[in-house]
């Protein structure tokens, strides 16, 4: 994919660090201009000082479950680099826990930035897509999204949506240039659960860590129309789908899949000690 997409306009949602930050740097050395969105301008100003030596890079600090925010964003971003070929919903919230325990703020707050935000903003992407001539829509998923985890009910219930709507958007665009599919990744090591480690459900770790860069790589992938979903680990996409097909065995193989994953969460929280 050397060059593929030089001098595209890419823009990314959770943009400021983790996945958003190493896709913002994997389109970067493709030499992509780079409209990168987060809700904090600090962390945006930090990712634009180190990639502007690379290419061009516009920062929008807003709110992306914001209607008219997102509407302003496509038509700034068209003026200033002239065209929109790339959408990455990236931008994701997670409040931990089990349903009972989280506040239905919360509950509203992760529907808005989970899946409404990404169905408003691959509709309003489209005719800017349609307008460059074909493009890509991507989603960042979570293997959460293709099997039910409990600790995170409205979380797997969001990304399941995404999923669910990255499929069909895809069947629609099928012939028009417009590439969509979904990157579906385990636990990531980033901050999005390494800082919270204490309050991740342990049967996430008990799947193979993913680095940022690995998940930006399929972002890649997925942008260029090379596939429609990419599970991270693969091995562990394939695990989950089985999971979801047969209810039964999910639920016979969770006692061991915490007791792998409560000790490899010990191991990975040991390291951070040290570090």
């Amino acid at each position: 994919m050397t060059s593929r997409f030089k001098d595209k306009t890419i823009i990314i949602t959770g943009a400021s660090a983790g996945v958003g930050a190493a896709c913002a740097r994997a389109f970067a050395a493709q030499k992509a201009n780079l409209a990168l969105v987060a809700r904090g301008q600090q962390g945006l100003d930090i990712i634009k000082e180190e990639l502007s030596t690379q290419t061009k890079v516009l920062t929008v600090a807003m709110d992306v479950a914001n209607t008219e925010q997102c509407l302003a964003l496509f038509a700034k971003v068209e003026l200033e680099f002239g065209t929109v070929d790339v959408l990455v919903n990236n931008a994701g919230m997670h409040s931990r826990g089990n349903l009972e325990t989280v506040s239905p703020a919360d509950v509203g707050a992760m529907v808005d930035i989970n899946i409404r935000a990404p169905l408003m903003m691959s509709c309003a992407a489209i005719p800017y897509l349609r307008k460059a001539g074909g493009g890509g829509i991507v989603m960042v998923g979570s293997l959460a999204g293709m099997a039910p985890l409990q600790g995170a009910a409205t979380y797997s219930g969001t990304k399941a949506g995404l999923r669910a709507f990255a499929y069909a958007l895809a069947d629609e665009m099928r012939g028009t240039g417009i590439h969509v599919g979904v990157v579906s990744p385990g636990p990531v090591d980033t901050g999005f659960i390494m800082d919270e480690i204490d309050n991740v459900e342990d049967i996430v770790f008990s799947q193979p860590m993913s680095s940022a860069g690995e998940v930006a790589g399929a972002v890649l992938s997925i942008a260029a129309g090379e596939k429609l979903e990419i599970p991270l680990p693969a091995a562990s996409g394939k695990m989950v789908n089985l999971g979801y097909l047969f209810p039964w065995l999910r639920r016979y193989l969770r006692p061991k899949l915490y007791a792998k994953g409560r000790k490899n969460k010990n191991k990975y929280r040991n390291r951070q000690i040290k570090e």
